[in-house]
C-alpha cells in the first residue's frame, strides 16, 4: 500500500520502498542546489513530482540498501572520501535521489545547472516505475556480470556505461512526450561527458551492461532487449537508409564484443554473441555466433 507522509504544508503521497523519497534531507539537498527558492516553493515543486504516483511496492529496496551498507563500508575503510560518499550515497533518502544528484552533477555546466538537471532526472524517476525497475536490474546486472565491478556502489558511482543508460532512459521518456528538445540536450551532453552516444528514440530493455562504454553509438530506431551486454566501441547504426526504420534490433541475452558494427534494421536473435571487431550487416538468428568482416555464423556457438 502507498503510505501518505505529511509535511508542513499539505500531506503528499509517496512510495514506501522509497525509503520517504522526500524528507528534510532532500530539501536540505534541493535547498543546495537552488538556494533562490523558498521552502514553499520548493514544497510545491516536490507536490507537483510525486503526486499521481502511489504504488504498490516492497517495503525493503534490496538494491539501494546494499548500496549505502557498501558507501558506509567505504567511508570507514576510506575516511577521506567519507564527505564524497556522504553528498553522493548516504543524505539520500533514495536511490531516485542518489542517481539524479550523480546524473545532474556530472552533466552540468556552466550554463545548465546542477539544479535543473536535478528537477528534469529526478521528476522522471519518480513518475516512471519502469525506469526504476531498468535501474535497478542495471545495477544488479553489472555487478554479476562484469568481474571487474566490485561492488553495487562502484557500479552506481564510477561506472559511466551505467550513468549514460540512465540519463538515456530520463531522455528516451522526454523523447516519447514530445520534448524533445530537453531530451536531446541530455542526448549532447551524456555524449560529451561519457563519449556514449545514444539517441533519445532507442529503446533499452533492462539488465544493460554496457561494459567500459566509450565509443559506443546506438541510433534512432535501434531496440535492445533485456539482459544485453554491450562493450566499448560498439556501434548499432544505420546503412545510409535516409529515414524509418533503420537499426538494428537486438534480442534479449545478446553479447556484443567490443568494436562491433551491426548495421542496418537487422535482427540479432537472443542468446546470440557477436564476436570482437564483427561487422554484421544480416539477421543473425537466436543461439548463433556471428564472426569477422562480413560476419559469419557459427550455429549453436
Amino acid at each position: 500500500m502507498a503510505a501518505c507522509i505529511p509535511n508542513c504544508r499539505n500531506p503528499i503521497c509517496l512510495e514506501p520502498n522509497q525509503g520517504q523519497i522526500i524528507n528534510n534531507s532532500l530539501f536540505r539537498f534541493v535547498k543546495l542546489c537552488a538556494p533562490t527558492l523558498s521552502k514553499p516553493a520548493l514544497l510545491n515543486w516536490v507536490d507537483e513530482q510525486i503526486s499521481n504516483t502511489c504504488e504498490e511496492y516492497d517495503d525493503h529496496d534490496e538494491i539501494w540498501s546494499k548500496i549505502r551498507g557498501e558507501a558506509e563500508s567505504d567511508a570507514q575503510q576510506e575516511p577521506i572520501l567519507r564527505d564524497h560518499y556522504f553528498s553522493s550515497i548516504l543524505s539520500h533518502d533514495s536511490l531516485e535521489s542518489a542517481l539524479a544528484n550523480v546524473l545532474a552533477t556530472k552533466l552540468s555546466n556552466s550554463s545548465l545547472s546542477r539544479s535543473t538537471l536535478f528537477q528534469i532526472f529526478f521528476s522522471v524517476f519518480v513518475e516512471d516505475h519502469e525506469i526504476r525497475r531498468a535501474v535497478r536490474n542495471d545495477i544488479k546486472a553489472v555487478r554479476e556480470r562484469d568481474p571487474a565491478c566490485l561492488s553495487h556502489v562502484h557500479c552506481f558511482l564510477y561506472f559511466k556505461g551505467f550513468q549514460a543508460c540512465q540519463a538515456h532512459r530520463v531522455a528516451h521518456k522526454l523523447w516519447s512526450q514530445k520534448r524533445t528538445a530537453v531530451a536531446v540536450l541530455i542526448q549532447s551532453r551524456v555524449s560529451e561527458v561519457f563519449g556514449v552516444d545514444i539517441h533519445p528514440g532507442a529503446k533499452i530493455g533492462s539488465g544493460l551492461v554496457i561494459d567500459h562504454a566509450t565509443g559506443v553509438v546506438i541510433g534512432e530506431t535501434a531496440v535492445v532487449g533485456e539482459n544485453v551486454t554491450i562493450l566499448h566501441n560498439v556501434t548499432l547504426g544505420g546503412t545510409g537508409k535516409a529515414s524509418g526504420d533503420r537499426h538494428p534490433k537486438i534480442g534479449d541475452g545478446v553479447f556484443i564484443g567490443a568494436g562491433s558494427k551491426v548495421l542496418g534494421s537487422i535482427r540479432i536473435g537472443e542468446g546470440s554473441r557477436i564476436g570482437a571487431g564483427s561487422v554484421v550487416l544480416k539477421l543473425v538468428p537466436p543461439n548463433t555466433t556471428a564472426v569477422g568482416n562480413p560476419a559469419r555464423l557459427i550455429l549453436g556457438k
